[in-house]
């Protein structure tokens, strides 16, 4: 069977596949029919999801080919869709003569397999509201406006000493008016650039002003440049550096910007070709923002064509589809400040958390949840995103006792790695159904190059179904949490993940790096892995700060900032020593063993076998 306009194309099966093929038919409905699911209107079409790369455009010009279609939900990031038709002769038609064929998707192909469902449901989207000050202004320039601020911008390298051109690693970028210096995330003040902001420029801030979106002009224009797959880490603009309100003018391709609050809000705000972008009060100062590095984005199927109509966040569960990136120029005009900011959130606002401008100054010990939200969002979050791939590089062998423990896992168990990183583990056991999750969008993303399956998520709140894991693990992630409360979430997370009677491999730094008189390999690496131009050393300002580790020494205090071989970045690591007590506070779980490994404390959970599925 070969649909040219839906893509799907049955290439010529041999004899042993079609019988093959058969049995698979047969064994679907056997167990279809022991389940006590019959003929519906309703089918699953596994492999024909978002998270395969199946657009909804795809998928459903594929399906009406078969009939009435009366539904399709997409769920977000999901390997498979639900459809319902308007009468059981078009499912099953749609079930005959789909299933086993092939999908030919703009980026790949897919083998489509569907069976019957009772009943399909599905949460009604409900609307996100946009962080506090935030506005999206749709269709702000006109194409013309849009070729002419495109044609403005000379990336020739004749004009790099004038505004600063640079190519970073995902982008390339150029300055007007003042650099904005990226080793210290701040600008100079006394060094303005030869170069202002261009006059084609003018037209578009004045509108800004007449528009109450700004009530002074820039003086300072970044210009960015993603070509696809390329994005910008979270991150707050520097209160030091720049006034209030912050605009953002996106050129070319449409891309997602996601905005999370220091509480774990996260809220995705689709950015139209030729749309302002406005930052202002909590949204400029509270919420960081970034792009992930992908090549596609999930983006509402129907969009808004007015911000003021509906919000423009994508997570709603059936209207999603998938959107290719293309290269996307953005303008981001600001207002350099030259006082102290006294903004309304001290907390992460860099003029008021110190009175010393010496960045070696750590952090206060967090007080509260939104500030231990905020001192890993800072220490832990941007560093993994701005080191991801020279991290991902020092991470190629897996640890042999993780190895043990995967390997020991029955083939075909489901196994969860909470805090994957660049996803070392996810293919140590070939027999395994393997997923991953990790904090960091970037490392996620090398993870997709190797060929796993990983998604962004918190590991205090990872989007899977409870109870479906045989398995987790969670190496060297928990430390990462500021505070004992968030160690212990992370903890239940993990159980709650599990099946009764699976078992979850929990590794933490340990103070203790030499155990039973052996060095640790962190300790063993000093000479090899020292560099004298990026040492940092122990600090000790006062009782209720975070000291700053020497890296490759032994650990002074239980607490600390542990610095990375790469500029400045800090990452804070925490080291429980108490692991067993920690877990044990956990309902429905019992410590099965507990070890030291090189520099590790380790421990093997049980969930109780007698506790009843959900």
């Amino acid at each position: 069977m070969e649909c040219e306009g839906n893509y799907v194309k049955a290439g010529r099966r041999s004899k042993e596949e079609k019988k093959v093929f058969r049995k698979q038919l047969r064994a679907s409905h056997t167990l279809l029919k022991h389940e006590g699911i019959r003929t519906t209107r309703h089918l699953v079409v596994a492999n024909g999801g978002l998270g395969n790369g199946v657009s909804r455009e795809e998928l459903s010009a594929v399906l009406r080919e078969m009939g009435a279609m009366e539904n399709l939900v997409m769920p977000p990031h999901k390997p498979f869709a639900f459809v319902t038709y308007r009468c059981e002769e078009d499912a099953t038609n749609a079930h005959t003569r789909l299933n086993g064929q092939k999908l030919l998707c703009a980026e790949n192909s897919v083998v489509l397999y569907l069976s019957y469902v009772n009943s399909v449901t599905h949460q009604k989207a409900v609307a996100e509201t946009l962080p506090q000050g935030l506005v999206l202004v749709e269709d702000f320039v006109s194409p013309e406006e849009e070729a002419q601020l495109l044609a403005a911008v000379d990336w020739s390298s004749a004009h790099e000493d004038v505004s600063a051109q640079k190519a970073l690693k995902h982008r390339r970028v150029k300055h007007y008016g003042f650099e904005f210096r990226y080793d210290n995330n701040n600008v100079d003040k006394d060094k303005p650039l030869p170069a202002c902001l261009p006059g084609e420029c003018l037209p578009v801030l004045e509108r800004c002003l007449r528009d109450g979106h700004i009530n002074i002009m820039p003086d300072q224009l970044t210009i960015n440049q993603y070509e696809s797959g390329q994005g910008i880490p979270p991150h707050v603009d520097t209160h030091s550096a720049f006034e209030d309100t912050i605009l953002s003018l996106s050129l070319g391709a449409k891309a997602v910007m996601e905005f999370r609050h220091p509480d774990g809000r996260v809220v995705a705000v689709v950015l139209p070709s030729r749309s302002l972008l406005v930052m202002k009060g909590e949204s400029r100062y509270l919420w960081t923002h970034g792009i992930t590095p992908r090549k596609f984005d999930l983006v509402p199927a129907c969009e808004s064509q007015s911000a003021a109509l509906a919000s423009p966040d994508v997570r709603t569960q059936s209207g999603l589809t998938l959107s290719k990136r293309g290269t996307r120029t953005s303008f981001t005009f600001r207002k350099i400040r030259h006082e102290r900011c006294r903004c309304a959130f001290p907390s992460a606002c860099d003029s008021q958390r110190t009175t010393s401008p010496s960045p070696a100054s750590p952090p206060s010990l967090p007080c509260c949840r939104a500030d231990a939200a905020l001192l890993e969002e800072e220490y832990v979050h941007r560093v993994y995103d701005a080191i991801a791939s020279h991290f991902s590089s020092t991470r190629h062998s897996p640890w042999p006792h993780v190895c043990q423990f995967l390997n020991l896992l029955a083939p075909g168990s489901v196994l969860a790695d909470v805090g994957c990183g660049n996803g070392k583990y996810l293919g140590v056991n070939p027999e395994l159904v393997a997923v991953g999750c990790d904090r960091s969008g970037a490392l996620v993303q090398i993870c997709a190059d190797r060929g796993f399956h990983a998604f962004v998520s918190d590991a205090l709140s990872v989007p899977l179904r409870t109870a479906s894991c045989d398995a987790c693990i969670s190496i060297a992630v928990i430390h990462h949490f500021s505070t004992q409360e968030r160690r212990l979430a992370a903890v239940r997370e993990l159980v709650r993940l599990l099946k009764p009677g699976g078992q979850a491999l929990v590794y933490v730094w340990a103070f203790e790096q030499e155990y039973n008189k052996q060095k640790s390999k962190y300790l063993k690496d000093h000479n090899r892995d020292s560099k004298p131009d990026t040492q940092r050393h122990s600090y000790y300002p006062a009782e209720d700060k975070l000291s700053v580790h020497t890296n490759r020494t032994a650990f002074n205090s239980q607490d600390l900032l542990v610095p990375w071989h790469l500029k400045e970045g800090n990452n804070s690591r925490t080291d429980p020593r108490e692991l067993e007590q920690l877990c044990s506070q956990v309902a429905g779980v019992k410590v099965k063993s507990s070890y030291h490994d090189q520099g590790n404390w380790c421990v093997v959970l049980e969930k109780d076998p007698s506790l009843q599925m959900i």
